[in-house]
């Protein structure tokens, strides 16, 4: 049986087999497979060069320092860390936290846990279309206002914020600024010092790493301070306890790597799929691009048509690995909560399919998948 053709790269990447290559080398005895903190012999001091190295090879493709990178298990672990972290540390500054409705369910749901426990949280609505109010924004910041978290490239319809221009409004009011930047590393240059960015948060399974490894970006210079999630001993600069799993840790070091070799091609690479997929759709009726046209990523299309739920076509479409949205929302008949909020009709929130591009993904298939959703419709 033919396996579909993937377009789900927002969800997942494969693991480019560079990455896998290295990654292979920290597992066995013949190798390096020692741990990082266990300095008094080899083993451990090749663990913690490789580790040091992938420190470096991160800092390098967002402009930061390699005393800045901690790693994690994931980008979930990340946003965590980051949005607990300041709000239990920073306790005393403020408890109100500024958020988007369209952000990833890894904010909202954190954000929902603060509430419990005693912490105001604005969640705003974008403008239609998606991209923050600014006007909005800067009426609701406050003196007590601890923490702004906002995602570079949403997760389901690829708008785009503008980030610096966020970070510069956040920091005048003397609030910390953290943002996802999970769908936007390696398909969009990052300047954490131009943005503005106290924390980031990445993820290694959707930028060609494995799955089970992610990036927290702390800034030191001012040094800001985070309560951990995970009590035990001093890795990761006290912020994160356990022992670290170098052979990931090597590999999201040499995704970043490859992702920086990549990036002046990426943009040309995206937009020619995404206008070849929409040149094909163009003449059938009854189908709307969501999401602001104007200034989202290429590498995310959501398209909602009106003969059919996002779950019948998927069906339909059983030649193509799509889906109804987010990974981690995957299964939910309710209409996606990113749509609604950026104005979508409740109707057409609910028949909407996303299809997205990795760097893999060539014209041909594109062409393929336009013709599989003729067919269907």
């Amino acid at each position: 049986m033919d396996r579909p053709i993937y377009l789900d790269y927002a969800a997942t990447t494969p693991v480019d087999p560079r990455v896998a290559k290295v990654m292979m080398r920290y597992l066995m005895k013949e190798d390096c497979f020692g741990n990082p903190s266990s300095v008094t012999h080899v083993y451990g001091q090749e663990a913690k060069k490789v580790v040091d190295l992938a420190r470096e090879q991160v800092a390098a493709l967002i402009q930061a320092q390699a005393s800045e990178i901690i790693f994690t298990s994931c980008a979930t672990e990340s946003i965590n860390t980051a949005i607990k972290g300041i709000a239990k540390f920073y306790h005393r500054r403020g408890k109100h936290i500024i958020t988007l409705k369209t952000e990833h369910p890894a904010v909202i749901k954190t954000c929902e846990a603060l509430e419990r426990d005693g912490y105001e949280i604005s969640y705003l609505t974008p403008l239609f279309g998606g991209l923050m109010d600014f006007d909005l924004l800067k009426e609701t910041l406050r003196d007590d206002t601890v923490l702004v978290s906002v995602m570079h490239v949403n997760n389901e319809v690829g708008v785009i914020q503008d980030i610096e221009r966020i970070g510069e409004l956040v920091k005048s009011r003397g609030a910390f600024f953290h943002v996802d930047a999970v769908q936007s590393v390696g398909k969009l240059a990052i300047d954490v010092n131009k943005m503005h960015a106290d924390l980031m948060s990445f993820s290694g399974h959707k930028l060609y790493a494995p799955k089970g490894v992610g990036v927290l970006y702390v800034r030191q210079h001012p040094k800001i301070h985070l309560e951990p999630l995970i009590h035990g001993a001093k890795q990761e600069n006290n912020l994160r306890a356990g022992t670290l799993a170098v052979h990931q840790i090597v590999a999201i070091g040499e995704a970043f790597v490859l992702a920086n070799e990549y990036l002046p091609k990426a943009d040309a690479h995206y937009q020619l799929l995404r206008q070849v997929l929409l040149d094909n759709l163009k003449d059938l009726p009854g189908w709307l691009l969501n999401g602001d046209v104007q200034h989202c990523h290429p590498s995310i299309v959501n398209i909602s048509f009106d003969k059919f739920t996002n779950q019948q076509l998927v069906q339909r479409l059983s030649g193509l690995a799509i889906s109804t949205g987010s990974a981690c929302t995957t299964g939910s008949l309710e209409p996606s909560p990113v749509l609604r909020a950026i104005g979508v009709p409740i109707h057409l929130a609910k028949n909407a399919i996303r299809i997205s591009f990795g760097r893999e993904t060539t014209v041909e298939e594109v062409e393929q998948a336009a013709g599989l959703i003729e067919a269907s419709l």
